[in-house]
């Protein structure tokens, strides 16, 4: 599924503003250890974002590269967008920034993902931040996790991936070294007894 399909869709799936938390068989190096906040699935397949996985670039790196500032200018950004926090959303589209933030931002071009929390793709938000201005509470993701049509199913019942409800104070969470334990006890699991082969009866 693309940022198109998740602005276009009229169905919800079962999984929309769900966590999917890999199981220790994933055999996909792009996922192992990562939990992931769902923001889009329906029949034509299923988006996402890692929220566990840390990026090397700064906010301020982002501004350089996008022009949007000098070098000179760094050193004067707010103290909001000089932490403001850049992470790994996944393997599509890498190249390409997200922000994920709470609803009390919202631009043209914002798309709700539930009813606390939306997406935004366009540079006003950046500039925003920038500004020291913005959502009060977001994220920037360096790419997403896509699936096509009945893909994630089929890795879920293959015992790759465990579900649940998302939790907003997770997503936003800077601590990203033990998000996934702590998205495993969401569910009332340790991780140490997770097991790396799939039973099926």
């Amino acid at each position: 599924m693309s940022l198109s399909t998740l602005k276009n869709r009229s169905e919800r799936g079962f999984l929309d503003g769900q966590f999917l938390i890999a199981m220790p068989g994933m055999e996909d190096r792009n996922f192992n250890r990562t939990v992931i906040y769902i923001c889009a699935h329906s029949a034509a397949g299923a988006m996402g974002f890692v929220i566990n996985r840390a990026q090397n670039l700064t906010f301020t790196d982002v501004l350089l590269h996008l022009e949007m500032i000098k070098d000179d200018d760094a050193i004067l950004l707010p103290p909001v967008a000089r932490d403001f926090p850049i992470q790994t959303g996944g393997p599509v589209e890498s190249g390409r920034g997200f922000v994920l933030h709470s609803d009390d931002y919202i631009s043209d071009s914002s798309i709700p993902v539930s009813d606390d929390i939306s997406l935004t793709a366009t540079l006003d938000i950046v500039r925003a931040i920038s500004k020291g201005g913005g959502p009060k509470r977001a994220t920037m993701l360096l790419g997403y996790a896509g699936w096509g049509a009945g893909q994630l199913e089929a890795e879920i019942s293959n015992n790759g991936w465990l579900n649940c409800a998302a939790n907003e104070e997770l997503i936003f969470d800077r601590s990203l070294d033990d998000k996934y334990e702590r998205a495993l006890a969401l569910m009332g699991i340790n991780a140490a007894m997770l097991s790396p082969h799939a039973g099926h009866a």
